[in-house]
């Protein structure tokens, strides 16, 4: 009995503060877009009517994206590859970055209703936070400014504080946390990677060779998408925004 309450109060705790890190990067983000709203002496609401069904919308087409995940032959099968953050970018780049959060926190909770965590809500925290570290910067930069050349910068800074955030992120806390929450000893998560790659002998070469590659990957596809069709939709998705 005292074992379930401990695991109990163990993922409470995680999820206060998984709830945290929500609120932390929504403020980042809320304060970027007001500094530079007032900056530019622009008066609209940072979440008018219009952007919030623009949330709605754009969550529903990341979580089908996020549930559409498959694995990838380079790490441990609980590693998934997906493509949701296309949607989140799209809407960060068309709207602000706190408009790539909410899309990227509601994205999370439309998952877990239509499939419940396998990982003690530890893949949903690192879907969230790696995402928004690849979101935040790339729509910030593009907030700046709103052309080519920003949008292209954005996506490079993106996709490398992304491949190196998530890459330390997963190395020092979600790793051993996801260890802690299943019980599970650290050295077994790392024999995982080691059946498929030889050189994964430690938490620093699992998360380089397994996670950074991912992180890589993912950055790179979703930002050459963007960057593609972006110009294409962005008038769709603002049409009678401004009015």
């Amino acid at each position: 009995m005292n074992g379930l309450l401990g695991a109990v109060a163990q993922n409470a705790i995680f999820v206060v503060e998984f709830l945290g890190i929500v609120v932390l990067l929504f403020l980042v983000g809320y304060f970027f877009e007001k500094y530079q709203n007032k900056k530019n002496n622009v008066t609209e609401r940072i979440l008018s009517t219009r952007k919030v069904a623009m949330i709605g919308m754009l969550s529903a087409v990341a979580t089908v994206l996020m549930l559409l995940e498959f694995p990838v032959p380079f790490a441990p099968p609980f590693y998934k590859m997906d493509l949701s953050e296309l949607p989140v970018l799209i809407g960060s780049f068309a709207f602000g970055p706190v408009t790539g959060v909410m899309v990227e926190f509601c994205k999370i909770i439309l998952k877990l209703l239509f499939k419940s965590t396998s990982t003690a809500f530890v893949g949903e925290l690192a879907n969230f936070s790696v995402g928004c570290s690849f979101i935040l910067p790339a729509s910030i930069l593009y907030y700046l400014k709103k052309d080519k050349k920003h949008a292209l910068v954005g996506c490079l800074v993106g996709t490398l504080i992304m491949t190196i955030f998530g890459t330390s992120f997963n190395g020092i806390y979600l790793l051993p946390k996801f260890a802690e929450l299943f019980g599970m000893p650290l050295e077994a998560i790392i024999g995982m990677g080691t059946a498929i790659n030889s050189n994964i002998v430690s938490v620093t070469s699992f998360v380089c060779l397994a996670v950074a590659p991912l992180n890589l990957i993912k950055g790179t596809t979703v930002s050459i998408i963007t960057l593609l069709i972006y110009k294409k939709i962005s008038p769709i998705l603002k049409e009678g925004h401004r009015s």
